[in-house]
């Protein structure tokens, strides 16, 4: 009888083991890129209720963008991952090859929108005041973009590779290199002249050629890549491959971007409620950011395990690994939303000092603990079904629910009220929307996730009886 058989015998235990190793590796990593938008929102708040606000609106487009243009590369770390797990080092280095002329195409796109935003800006009315600041600090962040999606290739590589620390280590270094820059531009000084928020952007901006240099040199010197053969002459776009990553990619993209928009887009809709309740909305925003961040690496450094007993041959193993992430993703979840639900006041005091801002965000911050409830379990599920290629699915629920429920759901509940809910005029609203939107959502990626990896062990069991 044939049967699948593992490159590597180990107990199921191992394999959490691990995953909880390179999550905590890669949840380190990226809570110190997140605390570049804590930093700027620090820094933003200290200088003016006027730069925050900017920061608010300017971040809702900046990361619409950047998110969404490098959720291309990240959606390629299972192919990756399965070449590994199949033992074929040498097939990646032109895969990677191939990925800079995504890395290209998506830099065009994503300047060309970030230079300009007037457009949009006018159709979500943000105040007039608002709209030239903005308009300087993308401009000047959207330089950075190429250099972002370079350095996202070289994380998605190492993590494929089960080997995230040396991106860990490039993001902490870089954390020191943006904290005194935003600073110093933002508020001036030795011969600089202030600068306000645009000076935060001039910042990621440096932050991310450093990134691009550092990790171009590690790629060079260190042993790990090279049974990859980077180093060889860019080939012609092969386009077979280029069509895999766009099955792959381009929906796992527009999944990013449904679910980046409708929570971007609400800091949009949120500024013609004035400077107030967009503050506070910054706030709670940035506090549901950095959650994310803990989710975003365990389904990482799931995907990338799953995706290495895929490639190995070993279905039953990588539902298993899949399943138990999941579980692991809704405790933790619902761990770090009773934390931030019993410590929201305190944790509106780290961002501002006026009292009517850091009122309204402690109401939202209550809502972001069932926000993130939901949004933990999602996250890892949508992770987890990009290694059984399923994405197209995931953009139809969250287009329906995201985008429909959430955010026309919110917009209607603040500005003209729904059925027996009058208007509430306030950014709760908006909240309130997305988190049950979220729920629901979370909801039907977990039952895909179990239906799909239930159908793909199934079928290699039927495929082995075949082969007796």
């Amino acid at each position: 009888m044939s049967c699948p058989t593992s490159p590597n015998i180990a107990r199921p235990s191992s394999d959490f083991r691990t995953i909880v190793s390179h999550a905590v590796t890669v949840f380190v990593g990226q809570i110190a890129v997140m605390s570049y938008g804590v930093i700027d929102t620090i820094v933003s708040g200290r200088h003016s209720e006027l730069s925050l606000a900017a920061l608010a609106v300017g971040t809702a487009i900046l990361v619409t963008v950047y998110v969404s243009m490098t959720g291309l590369v990240q959606a390629l770390l299972p192919i990756w991952a399965e070449m590994r797990g199949a033992h074929r080092p040498a097939d990646i280095g032109p895969s990677i090859r191939q990925t800079l002329y995504v890395c290209a195409a998506a830099s065009v796109l994503g300047i060309v929108v970030l230079l300009h935003p007037g457009s949009l800006l006018r159709w979500a009315e943000v105040p007039a005041d608002l709209q030239p600041i903005v308009r300087h600090y993308l401009a000047v962040a959207s330089w950075g973009l190429p250099m972002a999606l370079l350095f996202r290739v070289f994380s998605t590589l190492s993590q494929a590779l089960g080997a995230p620390k040396l991106v860990t280590w490039l993001q902490i270094v870089s954390l020191g290199v943006k904290l005194p820059l935003s600073i110093w531009l933002t508020f001036g000084g030795a011969g600089v002249s202030a600068m306000g928020v645009v000076g935060c952007a001039w910042a990621t901006l440096a932050v991310n050629g450093f990134l691009c240099l550092l990790a171009l040199i590690l790629l060079r010197t260190q042993t790990l890549y090279a049974p990859l053969a980077l180093w060889r002459p860019l080939e012609r776009p092969h386009w077979p491959t280029l069509l895999a990553f766009a099955r792959l990619g381009l929906p796992a993209a527009l999944s990013v971007l449904v679910e980046v928009t409708s929570f971007t887009l609400m800091a949009l809709f949120i500024a013609r409620l004035g400077t107030t309740a967009t503050a506070a909305h910054q706030i709670a925003a940035n506090v549901a950011v950095v959650l994310y961040m803990a989710p975003l690496a365990l389904g990482v450094a799931a995907s990338a395990r799953v995706g290495y007993w895929r490639g190995a041959g070993d279905e039953a193993r990588a539902r298993r690994v899949a399943l138990r992430s999941l579980a692991a993703a809704m405790l933790m979840g619902l761990t770090l939303s009773i934390i931030i639900f019993i410590a929201k006041p305190w944790i509106v005091t780290i961002y501002a000092r006026q009292a009517g801002v850091t009122l309204l965000a402690a109401q939202l911050l209550a809502w972001v603990a069932l926000y993130h409830l939901a949004d933990s379990t999602q996250v890892v599920a949508v992770f987890l079904l990009r290694c059984y290629r399923v994405t197209l699915t995931p953009v139809i629920v969250y287009s329906a629910l995201l985008w429909g429920l959430g955010l026309a759901g919110g917009y209607a509940l603040a500005y003209h009220g729904l059925g027996a809910f009058p208007a509430l005029r306030s950014p709760v609203a908006f909240w309130q929307a997305a988190a049950v939107a979220l729920l629901l959502a979370a909801a039907a990626m977990t039952l895909m996730l179990r239906r799909t990896g239930g159908k793909a062990t199934t079928q290699t069991i039927t495929r082995s009886h075949i082969n007796f």
